[in-house]
């Protein structure tokens, strides 16, 4: 019995001991980065930044890999699906925490998944409508709308997107109707909205701003609960008369449930590094995004809150995508 109870001890040292050598050597190999989107968009962008950084500090390449499909869900199942030691991981966007609420088949929870590692940045909308309507601010566009309730529409990048649910938030604080108009991507929307057949619209600061400065589109408020340094003029849809009006498309690193906190805790450190460098900060910036940088706790706090909070928007608002 000596024996086997000695042996026994002598097998938890050796792999407690494996554990400990494996999280102290790591990275010891290529780590993979999902990204849930086509190459090109700001998600791709900001992931391939991050992990040309981490490859440059670490020795090890860092491998971004686009899984797209199913508005993210493609690239979030293969995450949660993988082995939980630090070697893949998923940059994620805000839809990430809405699709629970809009697809009821995920085959993976969204939260209870995934370690979250650190939020990374945040890029808020601008809330435009074309001149036609005649409005300069928030509170002229709700009394036009009041006056002519189901006449107005506003278009949206895709249906169940961030610009389509900042669209049915605003419908729901503001108490007033308008109709939704789903678009493939800006490309497809903003130039209908520019050309007054749809003539509002949330959308990303940096895809309208050029139309904004040239007066083919009027900027009436910005999305998040703080003005944008890019727009530090433009007041917020909360201080123009919706107070708590807060959306942005954030973005998150996560990875698989189970990976070891001293691994999370080891990659939390390292992109807050990075994202406090001169050119990551540029580049965020030409995204018209905001760094952020948090603990892991931080982030799966956060994460769980934009949960309950958008699950209670899309089903006041009615929005299913299956």
């Amino acid at each position: 019995m000596r024996t086997l109870g000695s042996f026994v001890v002598w097998l938890a040292l050796v792999v407690m001991s494996a554990a400990a050598y494996s999280q102290q050597s790591y990275p010891s190999r290529p780590i993979r980065l999902l990204i849930p989107y086509a190459p090109g968009g700001p998600t791709d962008i900001q992931g391939r930044v991050i992990g040309q950084k981490m490859t440059e500090s670490w020795g090890q390449q860092v491998v971004v890999e686009n899984r797209t499909g199913a508005s993210g869900a493609v690239a979030a199942e293969a995450a949660a699906r993988a082995k939980p030691d630090g070697y893949t991981l998923i940059l994620i966007t805000s839809a990430h925490v809405t699709l629970p609420s809009l697809m009821t088949k995920l085959s993976y929870n969204a939260v209870d998944d995934f370690a979250p590692v650190t939020l990374v940045s945040s890029t808020p909308y601008v809330f435009v409508a074309h001149p036609s309507l005649n409005v300069k601010s928030v509170k002229e566009v709700i009394a036009l709308l009041k006056s002519r309730p189901g006449q107005l529409t506003f278009a949206s990048t895709s249906s169940g997107g961030g610009s389509h649910i900042a669209g049915e938030l605003f419908k729901l604080q503001a108490g007033v109707d308008m109709i939704h108009v789903p678009y493939k991507g800006s490309g497809a929307a903003i130039p209908d909205v520019i050309g007054g057949q749809v003539p509002l619209m949330f959308e990303n600061i940096v895809s309208v701003m050029p139309y904004v400065k040239a007066g083919r589109l009027h900027a009436l408020a910005i999305s998040s609960s703080k003005r944008s340094p890019v727009m530090p003029d433009l007041p917020t849809v909360a201080e123009s008369g919706l107070p708590g009006f807060d959306v942005s498309n954030w973005f998150a690193v996560l990875a698989p449930a189970g990976t070891p906190p001293a691994i999370v805790a080891q990659l939390n450190k390292e992109i807050t590094r990075i994202l406090e460098t001169p050119d990551m900060r540029a580049r965020l910036a030409s995204q018209g995004a905001d760094p952020i940088g948090s603990t892991s706790d931080e982030c799966g706090k956060y994460m769980r809150a934009e949960l309950a909070k958008w699950a209670k928007v899309i089903k006041e608002a009615g929005i299913k995508l299956d």
